[in-house]
């Protein structure tokens, strides 16, 4: 900072104070522009006097506004100290801001992100665009502009770029981390990179960012990418896989006994673990599992639990299934996730929707008490009237409501 010239003590004072601060926002707003006026409301004794002084005018002290011109301050400043307000400002609190060209430039910078950003293989997804939307209009990039951290949205577009588009294709987060910033570390929990790339992930599958750790996991799962291969897990039964290796023993050796059984990601990449080929149904809920394992025992269709979004190891089995022949039937609950999650199966594994028709959601919305929808509302693509019933009801129904039919469905012949 500048040398502060002799006699800017007085400067310091009371009736200085609020004055001068006055003076640095108007001329910081108008790009340093001596015209017009500022005012103090409620003065004290020493501001009025030294308004006084300023403009050469008297005012009385029952006076509930003063006003100042900026030319006046000016003026007095440069005959009093030798410089003039801008000068003086300098002197006292540093150089004065030039708001409008930061915001410019701001503006400049916020249309370079979001052109780079929007140039992305991913622009035409509509989720991609709603998530660069929503970064924009909360904050978060002006926030990002203003630490120097805006090259964050292209390194988060760039991981999301790097996403397996192979349904049976996992990546461990260090490689995507390193493929899409050359820093393994990049995305480990509670970066400001992993919270975008988990709030695009998020806006694709319609949801929220989950707050604790498991969730977290889940949804960088549901996109292919894994922090750690045994926490990812699948929930099964009656899957009898050919193959003879240990894990495949244990697989028939629990659907002999109706025994459900957890996968780990590690085991079905290491063991090569492939159900036969034949019909395998999927639920959302591991009550119907229960249930399935309670009532029909061995006598159970094969069946996988996806226990809401389905983990990647819920993803390579099954696309590991439909590679060997299996026929996939899904399942979810009829609420807007659940049509996500179902929508998500047809386009990437060729499933069939398992009673999720129209039909189907009538009759379970007259037998009982149902939640309200929540959160943004799904299509069904492959039944479209359902999601506009579902609409109109504005009722969800979960999937534990359907069971007898559903475990009707599941038993073997």
């Amino acid at each position: 900072m500048p040398t502060e010239p002799h006699g800017y003590e007085e400067l310091r004072g009371e009736g200085w104070t609020r004055l001068l601060a006055a003076a640095r926002r108007r001329l910081e707003r108008t790009s340093g522009a001596l015209d017009g006026e500022i005012g103090l409301s409620t003065p004290s004794e020493a501001e009025r006097r030294t308004v006084i002084g300023v403009t050469g005018r008297y005012r009385p002290e029952t006076a509930k506004r003063l006003a100042v011109s900026l030319t006046a301050l000016d003026a007095y400043l440069y005959d009093r100290y030798g410089t003039g307000l801008l000068q003086t400002l300098g002197h006292l609190n540093g150089p004065l801001r030039d708001r409008p060209a930061e915001r410019a430039d701001e503006d400049t910078r916020r249309e370079q992100v979001l052109a780079s950003a929007h140039s992305s293989r991913l622009a035409t997804e509509s989720w991609f665009a709603a998530w660069l939307d929503r970064l924009a209009a909360d904050g978060t990039l002006t926030r990002l502009l203003r630490r120097g951290d805006a090259p964050l949205i292209d390194a988060a577009v760039r991981v999301l770029e790097q996403l397996p588009e192979d349904p049976s294709r996992i990546l461990p987060l260090p490689v995507l981390a390193e493929w899409a910033t050359g820093d393994t570390k990049a995305l480990v929990p509670g970066t400001p990179l992993e919270q975008l790339v988990l709030r695009a992930l998020a806006q694709r599958t319609g949801g929220d960012v989950p707050r604790e750790r498991a969730g977290r996991r889940a949804l960088w799962e549901s996109a292919g990418a894994i922090a750690d291969d045994l926490a990812s897990q699948v929930l099964v039964l009656g899957i009898r896989p050919e193959g003879d290796t240990v894990v495949c023993d244990w697989l028939r050796d629990a659907a002999d006994f109706g025994i459900p059984f957890r996968l780990t990601l590690h085991q079905l990449a290491s063991d090569l673990v492939v159900p036969a080929a034949g019909d395998i149904f999927v639920c959302e809920n591991p009550a119907v599992l229960r249930a399935a394992a309670a009532e029909l025992e061995a006598g159970s269709a094969a069946l996988v639990c996806t226990e809401g979004v389905p983990s990647a190891a819920c993803h390579k089995l099954l696309a590991d299934a439909v590679r060997t022949g299996a026929r996939l039937h899904w399942r979810a609950d009829f609420d807007w996730a659940g049509l996500r999650i179902t929508a998500t199966a047809v386009e990437r594994h060729g499933a069939h929707p398992w009673r999720m028709t129209t039909a189907d959601y009538r009759e379970a919305l007259g037998q009982g008490e149902s939640t309200p929808l929540g959160g943004p509302p799904a299509a069904s693509p492959w039944d479209p009237q359902l999601a506009w019933a579902m609409r109109e009801s504005g009722q969800a129904v979960m999937e534990e409501r359907l069971l007898p039919a559903l475990l009707a469905d599941l038993t073997r012949t």
